[in-house]
Order: C-alpha cells, then structure tokens, then sequence
C-alpha cells in the first residue's frame, strides 16, 4: 500500500516553508505521489473601514497569476538537482486556514511549516499551523521554524548541567 500520493504543502515564501516542501517532495517521491504546493493570499482590510462597511480589497488577477509564477520559479528551484514528484501549484484567495482545511479534503497528508511564534504573538496571533492540525481531516506533519528550534537549544543549553525538570504526569 502507497501511502501519501497526494501531499498538500502550504508555502507563504519563506525559508521554513520551503524546508516543508524538500521534506514532502522526498515522501512524494518515496511514494510514488505528487504535491499541490498551495500560496494562499490573505484580502487587505483598510484599517480606516468600519466594522459594519466590512470592506476588504481583493488582489486583481494579475497579483494572482504573478505569485503563481513566482512559487512555480520557487518550486523549479527547490526541487532541481534531486527527484521530483510531479507537483501543481496554486494560488487562492482567502483566509489562510480556510483555504488550507478546503484543500486538505482532497490529499493524504499536509506538510507545513510553523512561524514559530510565541508569548503574546502567538495569543494573538494565533497560529494557522495548529488550527489546521486540530480540523485537518487528514494527518499533519509539522516543522518547527529554524529560529524556534535554536532558542529551544539555547535555553537547554543555559539551564546547565545541574538543573533537573520535572514533567507532571496524567494518569
């Protein structure tokens, strides 16, 4: 049985994401599959719009038709050089997660990044990442951002030899 034929990877440019894509580009490859590389473009609300005008601004097609040359050019570099699965990409409009949880419906599994965020920003902010691994119908592998994995070492690392944590444990 071939597992992950169909691999969703979500990209928003940026290097973490990319890392996503060359792990998911390997299972693809491993499996016998295929990616849909997906860039989603989140509507611009002015912030002189009142709550009740709801207005929001929505990319002309150019934008559209643009960024998906540019992911196509992003996707031919990341994957030159090592075994491609055949890969789509696509660019919609819409709120990241939404659009995210609509194309999970259709793959095996999800590869994507996390922006890493924490503290505050995280509260509010919120993570598209962990609402997609909550409502996912399908399974969700993650990557932590480079960044969020070198603090993590960095404080391992302070807290000494000496120092012992204790995990409580859930019966």
């Amino acid at each position: 049985m071939k597992l992950f034929r169909r691999i969703l990877v979500p990209h928003d440019f940026s290097e973490h994401a990319t890392r996503a894509l060359r792990l998911a580009a390997e299972l693809a490859h491993a499996h016998g599959g295929r990616l849909v590389v997906l860039h989603v473009i989140t509507p611009y609300h002015p912030a002189t719009a009142l709550a009740e005008e709801r207005v929001a601004w929505y990319p002309e097609p150019d934008l559209i038709t643009s960024e998906r040359r540019n992911l196509e050019r992003l996707v031919s570099r990341t994957m030159r050089g090592r075994p491609a699965p055949p890969v789509a990409c696509k660019v919609v409009i819409g709120d990241p997660f939404h659009r995210i949880a609509d194309m999970a419906r259709g793959v095996d599994l999800v590869v994507m990044s996390t922006a890493g965020r924490t503290g505050v920003a995280h509260l509010l902010i919120g993570s598209v990442a962990e609402k997609v691994v909550r409502h996912s119908p399908v399974p969700v592998l993650t990557l932590r951002a480079a960044a969020v994995r070198e603090r993590a070492r960095t404080r391992r690392r302070d807290r000494g030899p000496g120092t012992v944590r204790h995990a409580a444990r859930r019966g």
